[in-house]
């Protein structure tokens, strides 16, 4: 029963903030301006988006290209196209539970390549502890080319001593985990320790593998896809196709932590694109309505993959 209610709470509470964000940001705006964001999608520059959802679909394939250098390390030599078709179906299920899909794409290798799901497991991690890395490469990069507007959206949203409490509250409690698991003889910690073992291997995959100035190349190409898929989408309306790069950087950022940390961005993008935006002089409804239409492009371009995908692996490993 318990693991009944918190399956459906990892779902809901997600779906929920989505939901309460878009009532926060649509209950303020007056009937013009909900008839002006209107505008800006029936006005809107589709072509601008086509390109963009173009430039993302070769992220996501080098992505999946990028999986087999890690995994070859392990002694499995996987098809790019269950790989992809992983990807693709994992980023779907990320929609509903933040990073659920995680452990879809373990469990299709698993299925359909015979790698054991801790090992895949592992090397997903290694490459999200890759990703985060890049994001934290970006941020510093936006911090340092905006500091002080960035500094000001910071304490302006979260106050400088709620940022000290959690900071700390963080610390201490990932200090008492680690302590619990390198020290503690509870039976289920040394389970779980035996569990780690063959994730542990996946995850230092990235580390012993061959190809190193591949994966970094593909690494490179992937953020820099997303990068130029979002400053392409910037002249999809007039109000956000002459911003800094700056402004741009920041935005890319605020958009890349939307997505990665909710359930793909749903209501969260457009509130805080919208909202980074209106700090650089971008109307609010502009930047909400440019936030909803580049968030709408990526997640159809998501669903599409998504149920290809699901509908073709079956049918790409019939002899398997």
């Amino acid at each position: 029963m318990k693991q009944q209610i918190s399956k459906w709470l990892s779902i809901l509470l997600p779906i929920f903030l989505g939901v309460f964000l878009i009532v926060y940001t649509y209950q303020k705006f007056t009937p013009g301006q909900i008839l002006e964001i209107k505008s800006y999608f029936k006005n809107a520059n589709y072509s601008y988006i086509v390109l963009g959802i173009f430039i993302a679909f070769l992220g996501n394939a080098s992505r999946a290209y990028r999986w087999k250098f890690m995994l070859e390390h392990l002694g499995y030599k996987t098809s790019f196209y269950n790989n992809f078709m992983a990807v693709n179906i994992c980023y779907l299920l990320n929609l509903s539970v933040p990073k659920s899909g995680e452990i879809s794409r373990a469990v299709i290798l698993k299925k359909y390549e015979n790698v054991p799901f801790d090992k895949g497991f592992g090397t997903i991690v290694a490459e999200r502890i890759v990703d985060m890395i890049v994001l934290l490469t970006f941020m510093l990069a936006a911090f340092f080319m905006q500091f002080r507007i960035v500094k000001e959206f910071i304490l302006d949203k979260i106050p400088m001593q709620k940022l000290l409490v959690f900071a700390s509250v963080a610390t201490i409690v990932g200090v008492g985990l680690l302590l619990v698991y390198f020290y503690s003889k509870l039976p289920w910690i040394l389970a779980l320790k035996q569990k780690i073992s063959g994730l542990k291997e996946g995850v230092m995959s990235i580390v012993h593998m061959e190809k190193k100035m591949e994966y970094l190349l593909h690494t490179i190409f992937i953020w820099f896809s997303y990068l130029i898929m979002f400053y392409i989408t910037l002249f999809v309306i007039p109000e956000t196709s002459s911003i800094s790069l700056g402004a741009t950087m920041t935005a890319f950022v605020v958009g890349s932590i939307a997505i990665a940390f909710t359930n793909s961005g749903f209501g969260s993008y457009p509130f805080l694109i919208s909202k980074i935006l209106l700090v650089y002089g971008i109307a609010e409804t502009a930047g909400n309505a440019f936030g909803w239409i580049v968030w709408t492009s990526q997640m159809l371009l998501v669903v599409l993959l998504g149920v290809l995908s699901f509908l073709l692996l079956p049918v790409f490993n019939r002899s398997k």
